[in-house]
């Protein structure tokens, strides 16, 4: 770790250092606060903004909402990070038990103490959350009759013509029911959150139909490109999508929401502008033939590229087909609803 540029974290506007400690099961982070110009010692008591702290006959306690699958890092290893916060803040740490959704409530004699435990329990589960893999993402559903049979043909064709291009098959091609664009992933952890996405997903209604004047925007799905350096070494072929009228407004739409779902503290930013990408081959779909079962996926170090040279070249122009996009969905990760497509949490509509 570079001792002038530390790694840092920002909660609700306020800096905390962060120092990892290497542990067995995961890595246990401990945080410092750093203020404007200097260091901050959290056990000072520092206001506590975004939990109420109640005063009771025996002191003061507040109640936290955290997910239960993150409930082990506020633990620590046979119970070490627990009692090191509950040793350094003069407080008393009650976790619900494993699996069971409930609040960490934190008691003690002084405010300032519980605000202090408050908010470096807060930082040590902003800091975990974010590495805890995505369960749903928003999307523009691809998943038209019209592109799903232009879809299928392209996937026809290159299987006849190019099934011999070095790691080329059937596996890696996307499902047709669901041809899709990602706009931005979320890793909600419990019903509770879920709840939450929908509710803000609710709240880009307004501008989300300012944008597309009230109406279905009428979509090209035309062209395929590839993400990585060489075209012989392929992982990820996708399918291009614009809007007929040859505005960008499709492109705004994604942009705002991704924009939305940050400031809220739903979604990470990872560019500048989102990449609107229809995929329709995918080395990480592939089945690994040594499976006997014949399902499994490869994973990210891994996953075997194909040559997509001649792909590009026959069909760089290929024509998918047209629809007209009227949804914005939070999908759910692994999963099918009944049409075949991701199971949706919810969803709001362009007209």
């Amino acid at each position: 770790m570079d001792v002038l540029r530390p790694p840092v974290i920002n909660i609700n506007g306020r800096i905390y250092r962060r120092n990892i400690v290497k542990e067995e099961h995961y890595e246990e982070e401990d945080f410092s606060y750093v203020g404007p110009s200097e260091s901050k010692d959290l056990a000072e008591g520092e206001s506590c903004d975004s939990h109420f702290i109640e005063q009771t006959d025996k002191g003061y306690h507040c109640a936290i909402d955290v997910p239960s699958v993150l409930y082990k890092y506020i633990i620590g290893k046979k119970g070490e990070t627990r009692r090191r916060l509950e040793f350094d803040t003069k407080t008393s740490i009650s976790i619900p038990k494993p699996g069971i959704e409930g609040q960490i409530v934190i008691t003690g004699a002084q405010k300032a103490a519980v605000s202090s435990a408050v908010t470096r329990v807060e930082v040590l589960v902003e800091s975990f959350r974010k590495k805890q893999p995505f369960t749903h993402f928003l999307s523009f559903p691809l998943n038209d009759s019209k592109v799903q049979d232009g879809f299928q043909t392209f996937k026809d064709e290159v299987l006849r013509q190019f099934s011999q291009d070095h790691g080329v098959e059937e596996s890696i091609f996307q499902n047709p029911v669901k041809l899709h664009l990602t706009i931005g992933t979320l890793a909600l952890l419990n019903d509770t959150e879920v709840r939450k996405a929908c509710e803000h997903l609710q709240e880009c209604q307004t501008f989300v139909r300012d944008i597309a004047e009230g109406k279905p925007l009428p979509l090209e799905v035309t062209g395929i490109e590839y993400m990585n350096d060489d075209p012989a070494m392929v992982d990820v072929l996708y399918a291009k999508v614009n809007v007929i009228d040859g505005t960008d407004r499709l492109q705004m739409i994604a942009d705002r929401m991704v924009e939305y779902f940050v400031s809220v503290g739903l979604m990470v930013r990872e560019w500048d502008r989102v990449k609107l990408h229809g995929t329709v081959m995918n080395t990480l779909f592939r089945k690994d033939s040594t499976d006997l079962g014949g399902a499994g996926k490869q994973t990210t170090s891994e996953r075997e590229a194909f040559d997509a040279r001649n792909i590009l070249k026959k069909f760089g122009n290929y024509r998918f087909g047209e629809f007209e996009l009227n949804t914005v969905q939070l999908s759910q990760r692994y999963s099918t609803d009944c049409t075949g497509y991701y199971s949706s949490a919810g969803s709001i509509s362009f007209s």
